[in-house]
């Protein structure tokens, strides 16, 4: 494995990641000399590629007042450039049967198309304009805003997703990583088109962008495409060095405590968690694992507690999250508010119980093969390789191989188990529950 970073490789070259084997599985990653990352992963048995272009930008970088601008820049950058307008964009790839698509997320976006290995330079194309050319039209953001507004009234309607925003409310209060990733109803009613523009213009420059492709390719022909597209664009400038991994940073601060949110649903919807692993903290292999044992599958305590046994939820699961600097561990369950305290109970029981012992050798066992069946089986197509690669480059110090991973799972012992549940598992909680309790009370 090849410890090459890309702010120490020099501009203008190529250098190969992981060699791979039989001509697949070779990820090679060119600096261009302003600064821009291509990486690439050869896939010559398939007859697709993924293309990315993944942006160093999300919702945790805005200030109060740009709240949402991220993701208010995705929708933006469809709607058309010089060359091409939002209907033009959208009917080049579906003319060829392609996936075109983005999203934003805490700490970066990404636009991507998936289409056939043939019509790989039109994705190049296509993507490569949206990103670089956007024009940013005033009657566009004021388009836009209503889409936008009806989005987040969407997830208000689903309770079993506005939960998780509120949780983040709930865990990190008003602090960037708290924030709805799509904004709020006042944040996106007060902006305009030039405060959108300027965070674009500031924020979308070649060191802080990575373009990354998976599949049937040719690292040099992808690297030239992408070169004629950003120049022709005019954005290949930039000091020679691509930006630093994001990674690191003093962690944001967390508030214990209970959060409910009175709505008149069918269901009560809670989440009960903390803060978890920053991404590059070893133990995160471990969490995983206990991740799994406690409710990431059927066979999991969670499951078979809340639902099997006593029937109590339809869905209840556990999940990890890993950022720069921290992290979230929570549980969620969803279930009929009558039965939220029992649902409760049940879900502290298991996490205090796993924080006081760990879990058996069997459940470590299944946690393992459950890690390694889960990771390799979403690697099996061109897009999922294309996000592993061009989200590794973005925010970690080096792409580990999948084998470097799964050797980190396998590695996991009870000891290490224990020592990360008595860590994450018994930091004080944060509860959200969503459901009709205008006057109900819930205590940790």
């Amino acid at each position: 494995m090849s410890l090459l970073t890309a702010r120490a490789q020099r501009p203008d070259t190529t250098h190969t990641i992981h060699p791979g084997a039989d001509g697949a599985g070779v990820v090679r990653r060119t600096v261009l000399p302003g600064g821009l990352r291509i990486v690439t992963e050869t896939m010559p048995t398939v007859r697709s590629a993924a293309f990315g272009i993944w942006v160093g930008v999300g919702s945790r970088d805005e200030a109060l007042a740009d709240a949402g601008s991220s993701h208010y820049l995705e929708h933006l950058l469809f709607k058309g450039t010089p060359r091409r307008s939002a209907l033009q964009i959208s009917a080049e790839l579906d003319a060829v049967g392609g996936d075109l698509n983005a999203f934003t997320a805490k700490e970066y976006t990404c636009y991507y198309a998936r289409v056939l290995d043939s019509d790989l330079p039109l994705a190049v194309d296509v993507v490569s304009d949206m990103v670089t050319s956007s024009l940013i039209k005033a009657e566009d953001v004021e388009a836009e805003r209503g889409v936008i507004l009806e989005e987040i009234a969407m997830r208000d309607d689903d309770p079993s997703d506005l939960v998780h925003d509120e949780f983040a409310i709930a865990l990190y209060g008003d602090a960037p990583l708290g924030r709805p990733i799509l904004g709020t109803i006042e944040s996106i009613n007060s902006l305009g088109r030039d405060r959108i523009a300027r965070y674009y213009e500031e924020r979308y420059l070649a060191p802080n962008l990575v373009v990354a492709a998976a599949g049937n390719l040719d690292h040099d022909e992808l690297v030239g495409l992408v070169a004629d597209a950003f120049s022709r664009a005019g954005r290949l400038a930039g000091d020679g060095l691509p930006s630093l991994p994001r990674i690191g940073g003093e962690g944001a601060s967390t508030s214990p405590g209970v959060r409910v949110v009175p709505r008149d649903t069918e269901q009560a919807h809670l989440v009960l968690g903390g803060a978890g692993l920053a991404r590059t903290d070893e133990r995160r292999f471990a969490l995983g694992v206990l991740n799994a044992a406690l409710g990431g599958g059927m066979s999991s305590r969670l499951f078979q507690e809340v639902r099997e046994k006593r029937g109590l939820a339809y869905s209840v699961y556990s999940y990890t999250s890993q950022y720069a600097d921290t992290g979230t561990f929570g549980v969620y369950a969803g279930c009929q508010p009558g039965k939220v305290e029992d649902v409760l109970a049940i879900c502290r029981d298991q996490v205090v119980e796993a924080a006081e012992h760990g879990i058996t050798e069997e459940e470590l066992a299944r946690g393992k093969g459950q890690a390694r069946g889960s990771m390799v089986l979403s690697l099996e197509d061109t897009g999922s390789r294309m996000s592993r690669i061009g989200k590794s480059e973005l925010v970690y110090d080096q792409l580990l191989s999948v084998d470097d991973v799964l050797g980190k799972i396998d590695a996991v012992t009870l000891d290490d188990i224990r020592a990360v549940a008595a860590d994450v598992l018994a930091k004080p909680m944060t509860l959200t529950v969503i459901g009709p309790f205008e006057d109900r009370e819930f205590t940790l």
